[in-house]
């Protein structure tokens, strides 16, 4: 579906070289790194939010997309009205209700009426999780979704996730520190290192059998 070969500099430094990285829908991608990888630079010139050097080449149509940048973004007014945005006034009441029913269901819901820019961060990022699933994506694009939640709360996004991912069918793209959740979500993993893939492979691949001695160095701290 999407194919991605890009290179991002910042004055003399790369920090992002990439070559045909490819994406298909129905697979959950798990992105892993240590910090300053690349991986929120992947992230976001795979999402169009920043610009690369290179091309990101599609079969047939831009997917319909959802980001999520690592530092997750409220809007000055209610829950309710943060999820409402950009939704269209014609059939309003279902979606409301879908509104509604979303903010219950990562445990805001009686928090509807307030203001989300006194949300906690954790709460934040339910908020941000929620408003995306309003949308049917083709392709999301999550950079550390429930780095701010506690461990009830981030079961809770996974599940929704897993759900969300059953619906629709997207092509997922998680960035993520947490091994344990590339393992629990994830078909494929894509190491990056220095902004470039030290190792790309499957699930079990890459847990069972890793092949870098970076990504066994990575594994090893982070568990």
């Amino acid at each position: 579906m999407v194919e991605v070969s890009v290179t991002k500099k910042y004055g003399e430094r790369t920090v992002l070289d990439v070559d045909k990285l490819r994406f298909e829908r129905g697979k959950v991608y798990a992105v892993m790194g240590s910090n300053g990888s690349g991986k929120s630079t992947f992230a976001g010139i795979l999402a169009g939010v920043l610009k690369g050097d290179g091309e990101i080449i599609y079969d047939g149509k831009k997917p319909e997309t959802g980001y999520m940048p690592q530092k997750s973004f409220a809007f000055d007014m209610s829950l309710t009205a943060n999820m409402l945005l950009g939704q269209p006034l014609r059939g309003r009441k279902a979606i409301r209700d879908k509104a509604r029913r979303l903010l219950a269901d990562f445990g805001l819901g009686e928090m509807s009426k307030k203001n989300a820019k006194k949300l906690s961060g954790g709460e934040t990022q339910k908020l941000a999780l929620a408003r995306l699933m309003m949308e049917e994506h083709e392709l999301l694009i999550l950079d550390e979704p429930t780095a701010a939640m506690d461990v009830n709360a981030v079961e809770k996004a996974e599940k929704f996730l897993k759900d969300y991912f059953v619906r629709s069918r997207p092509a997922i793209v998680i960035v993520t520190h947490s091994p344990a959740q590339a393992r629990r979500l994830a078909d494929e993993v894509i190491f990056l290192d220095e902004g470039r893939v030290e190792e790309k492979g499957s699930v079990a691949e890459a847990f069972g059998n890793p092949r870098s001695d970076k990504l066994k160095k990575f594994l090893s701290v982070n568990g």
